[in-house]
């Protein structure tokens, strides 16, 4: 028996070809037996780094965060999906409750909650294409916006709001996640003869060391999965462990739910009812790392990743309904109209409800968010990580070294540190912050997916989608503005470099 082996390289996997020739006595060939499969070529037959057709210069993916290993699953999308897309913005939903009423504020919760689940769909089903035995993928958002905007207007449209939403939610970590250990400090040694106990820039310090610590044991997108499963379990602990607590307690003293005695004037309720559509809005997030983390999974012509990608989408996103709903509506019949203006739940836990809640029940509370912040922060990281190796790499033509990516972690680190101490009341403008990055979740995806599977014009599904994709857009310059204007009638403080 005769065999024959011809290797043909891809753009990310290899194909092998395998003729195997079953020979008579005679020499002839009595049979032939062709076997095609696709594997993860070793790094000897990888490609050296090139300019791909798109004009980006990319090196080899397995150089790479997010791509270097590809042995995803769907379980480990699931604990990646919702540790990214479950965060303390969560706890300000029964805020949004407060200024929309009972039927608005679930119409548009549910509405808003349809529509991401939708574009994360279309992320999905964009992650990769198949021509023949040609498979190529987008494992990252800007890689995806290139394909279908162009590389200039691809790279305008995507590098700026995907480095910015990745390293302010990162900000917002640290400021959340560090001022969270400060309460946990002041729960446990209230009475506590210390002295100099330590400054809330401190506990970012603490935050961000113990961010970085983890970052360091986790070099790929893949070996945060662990991770991912803890941040994921605490995450969906707080927000059920609320709610529960909520219904067991009963309604607050005089609770009242009225929106219109929220605001004194119509115009004051006008921009209520922009700042609550924001914060429902921005309650769904994670749209910036779906295909980096479909990214992590194998796939061939006959498997693709999509199958199991979109059972990790359908098993992550029904645990955050159960978690969503329930915390906005119990939170909302419990304190009505008293929920703080400034912080949602988060800031009544640590004024208010701590009065009403055993201090162990508060105290695992701070465990949680703490944790799962930490989690988080791997996450969206990761994507700046990518980022500035893949920039390492094109330059260099080379790998990062350990030395070189434990650098760029320390320096990502430093400089969120950094912002987070420069301008810690980032969290009051986070509807002005997080409304700019906004058509990367109900806008781009509808438009690239005209873009790259070009529908029949005027078709339903065309109209669907450009009419998503323009409300989108329109939707995050009407949110921007109604925050900008809130802000100009409430104010702010700005306590530049002073934590409090």
């Amino acid at each position: 028996m005769d065999t024959e082996m011809v290797d043909r390289c891809k753009q990310e996997e290899t194909v092998y070809e395998k003729r195997i020739h079953i020979i008579n006595s005679g020499g002839d060939i009595i049979c032939q037996c062709l076997v095609e499969y696709y594997s993860t070529p070793p790094e000897s037959m990888q490609p050296h780094s090139k300019e791909d057709g798109n004009g980006i210069n990319k090196p080899p993916d397995h150089w790479l965060p997010i791509t270097e290993s590809r042995k995803g699953n769907s379980w480990t999308a699931t604990f990646h999906l919702l540790c990214s897309g479950i965060g303390v913005q969560t706890l300000s939903l029964p805020l949004a409750l407060m200024y929309l009423g009972w039927f608005w504020g679930i119409l548009c919760l549910f509405i808003v909650f349809v529509w991401q689940i939708y574009t994360m769909l279309l992320l999905v089903d964009l992650h990769e294409s198949i021509s023949g035995t040609q498979l190529t993928r987008y494992s990252r958002y800007l890689q995806l916006s290139v394909a279908a905007f162009g590389v200039k207007l691809g790279k305008v449209l995507a590098i700026f709001p995907v480095m910015y939403l990745s390293g302010g939610s990162c900000v917002m970590f640290i400021i959340t996640g560090g001022g969270t250990m400060k309460l946990f400090y002041q729960l446990l040694c209230k009475d506590c003869s210390s002295k100099h106990p330590l400054t809330t820039t401190e506990w970012y310090l603490v935050f961000i060391c113990l961010a970085i610590l983890v970052s360091l044991f986790c070099p790929n997108l893949n070996s945060v999965a662990f991770v991912s499963f803890l941040g994921a379990v605490m995450a969906v602990g707080y927000c059920t462990i609320l709610w529960v607590v909520f219904v067991t307690k009963g309604k607050a003293d005089g609770v009242v739910y009225d929106p219109s005695k929220v605001a004194a004037s119509e115009a004051g309720r006008i921009r209520n009812i922009l700042y609550a559509l924001g914060i429902i809005f921005l309650a769904f997030r994670g749209h910036n790392v779906v295909l980096e983390i479909q990214g992590t999974m194998p796939s061939t012509p006959n498997r693709p990743s999509s199958k199991f990608m979109w059972n990790g989408v359908l098993a992550s996103y029904l645990i955050i309904a159960m978690c969503f709903f329930p915390l906005a509506s119990v939170g909302y019949w419990a304190l009505g109209n008293k929920i703080p203006a400034s912080g949602g739940l988060l800031i009544a836990l640590s004024t208010s409800l701590h009065h009403h809640i055993s201090k162990a029940v508060v105290g695992l509370l701070y465990v949680q968010v703490v944790i799962s912040c930490v989690a988080a922060f791997q996450i969206y990281s990761m994507v700046v990580y990518d980022n500035l190796e893949r920039a390492y790499a094109s330059r260099t033509k080379q790998k990062c070294s350990k030395s070189t990516s434990i650098g760029i972690r320390i320096f990502f680190g430093g400089l969120t540190f950094f912002i987070s101490v420069a301008f810690p009341f980032l969290p009051s403008l986070g509807v002005v912050i997080g409304g700019i990055a906004l058509p990367l979740t109900f806008g781009y995806p509808c438009l690239m997916w005209i873009a790259i599977k070009r529908p029949p014009t005027k078709s339903a599904r065309w109209w669907l989608n450009l009419a998503l994709g323009c409300l989108g857009v329109g939707l995050s310059v009407l949110l921007v503005v109604g925050a900008v204007w809130n802000l100009a009638c409430t104010g702010l403080d700005a306590n530049f470099l002073h934590p409090h």
